[in-house]
C-alpha cells in the first residue's frame, strides 16, 4: 500500500487512515506490522548536549521504548528497546559538525531479520546507512500512538513532520518533477511521466542523450518533499512548472560568474521560496508523485525551457549497501551510470535568494 500514517507537525494535521484500515485488515486489536518505515524530517538543532528528538513508549505484553536525539556535531542517534531486544546506532553523514535539515529513515522487515537506519542531509547527495541488529514487528496500535499527539510521545519543535509506511521505503537519489512536467526531445516537448528507458531527450545545448532510467515515487508532500512551483518567465522558463523542494535548477548568466565565479550553478527550489519567482506547490492529499530520468554524465535536462538537474547517481553501483537502500535496488547494476563529481556548486539559501531577487530585477 505504501504509506499509511502522516503526521504534519508544522500545520498540526493528520492522516492516519490508511493505519486504521490496515489494522482492521489485519483483525485489529493486537494486529502486527511486520514490515514497514518510520520517517522523520526534521532540523538538528545547535546544541553541545544530546537533545530528544522523539520519544515513545508503551508497557504491557509488547513494551517498547523510542529514544532519538539530536547530539553534538550534527549527528541523530537512536535507541529501540523493543520486547526484549535492542538497537542502537549513531549517523552523522557530513562529519563536518554543520546542523541543517536532515530525514531520518528507520526500516525493518521482522520477516527477513533485517534492519536499517539511514540519515540524509538536505544541502547533500550523501547518505549514511547502518544496518541494526534483527528486528521486532510493530503493532498497529503502537504505530498509531507513536505518529498521534497524545500522552505517550514527545516530538521536539524541530521535527517537522512524521509518517509510517507499510513498505521498505528507500533512501538515497530521489525523482523531483511533477509528472506532468514536459520534457524536450528531439520530436518536441513530452510529459516526463510518458519517458521510457531508451528513449531520447535534449540536454541544454541541443543534444540528443538516451534516456537509462525513469524513476516514479510517491512521497510525503512535506518537508523536503513539499512542492514548489517555479514561475515563468524565470530561468528561461514557458510556463510555471511544479518540482519537489530539493529539486535543483541550473543557473547559468553573466551574473552567475560575476557573483560566484562559475559559468553555471545549482539552485534548490526550496531555497527560491520567499522570492518572486517560486511560490508553494499544491498536493491533492499528503502525499505526491514525482517523476525523475538518469541520463549520462549526469547531464541536465531542459523541461519546459528551464534547465535542471537530472538524477545524480554518483558511485551508487559500486556501494552495495546504498544501492540495495536505494530505489534503484531492484534494477541491473550494469545499467546504472558512473556520475563523477558534481559539475556544479550548489547555492546555500542566502546566495540563492540573491541571485533570484537579481533575476526579477
Amino acid at each position: 500500500m505504501g504509506w499509511l500514517g502522516i503526521n504534519d507537525l508544522e500545520q498540526g494535521r493528520s492522516d492516519l487512515t490508511g493505519l486504521s484500515q490496515a489494522q482492521r485488515d489485519e483483525g485489529g486489536g493486537d494486529a502486527l506490522m511486520l514490515r514497514g518505515t518510520l520517517v522523520l524530517e526534521m532540523s538538528i538543532p545547535d546544541s553541545r548536549r544530546p537533545e530528544p528528538l522523539l520519544l515513545f513508549s508503551q508497557g504491557g505484553d509488547w513494551p517498547i521504548d523510542l529514544r532519538i536525539q539530536a547530539v553534538p556535531g550534527g549527528g541523530v542517534s537512536l535507541v529501540l528497546q523493543h520486547s526484549g531486544s535492542l538497537s542502537h546506532a549513531t549517523l552523522n553523514p557530513s562529519g563536518a559538525g554543520r546542523t541543517g535539515q536532515v530525514r531520518l529513515t528507520y526500516a525493518w522487515d521482522s520477516l527477513a531479520g533485517y534492519a536499517r537506519l539511514a540519515l540524509e542531509r538536505a544541502d547533500s547527495d550523501r547518505v549514511q546507512i547502518t544496518l541494526l541488529p534483527p528486528p521486532r514487528p510493530w503493532r498497529y496500535q503502537d504505530l498509531t500512538d507513536l505518529i498521534s499527539p497524545g500522552p505517550f510521545r514527545f516530538v521536539a519543535e524541530a521535527v517537522t513532520y512524521l509518517a509510517i509506511s507499510n513498505v521498505l521505503e528507500p533512501v538515497g537519489p530521489m525523482p523531483g518533477l511533477d509528472p506532468a512536467t514536459p520534457v524536450a526531445t528531439p520530436r518536441g516537448y513530452r510529459r516526463v511521466e510518458t519517458l521510457k528507458r531508451g528513449d531520447l531527450v535534449l540536454s541544454e545545448t541541443g543534444n540528443s542523450l538516451p534516456v537509462l532510467h525513469v524513476l516514479h515515487r510517491e512521497v510525503p508532500a512535506l518537508g523536503i518533499f513539499r512542492p514548489v512551483i517555479l514561475r515563468a518567465p524565470f530561468f528561461g522558463l514557458q510556463q510555471a512548472i511544479q518540482v519537489s523542494a530539493s529539486q535543483r535548477v541550473v543557473v547559468s548568466g553573466s551574473e552567475v560568474e560575476y557573483l560566484f565565479g562559475r559559468p553555471e550553478v545549482l539552485v534548490p527550489a526550496r531555497h527560491l521560496m520567499g522570492t518572486s519567482v517560486a511560490t508553494p506547490g499544491q498536493a491533492k492529499g499528503f502525499t505526491t508523485r514525482y517523476t525523475q530520468l538518469v541520463l549520462p554524465d549526469h547531464a541536465p535536462l531542459l523541461a519546459a525551457g528551464a534547465v535542471l538537474e537530472s538524477l545524480y547517481l554518483g558511485s551508487l553501483r559500486r556501494d552495495a549497501l546504498r544501492l540495495q537502500a536505494s530505489q534503484l535496488a531492484a534494477m541491473d547494476r550494469m545499467t546504472l551510470p558512473e556520475h563523477g563529481p558534481p559539475r556544479y556548486p550548489v547555492l546555500r539559501a542566502f546566495d540563492a535568494a540573491v541571485l533570484a531577487e537579481r533575476r526579477v530585477a
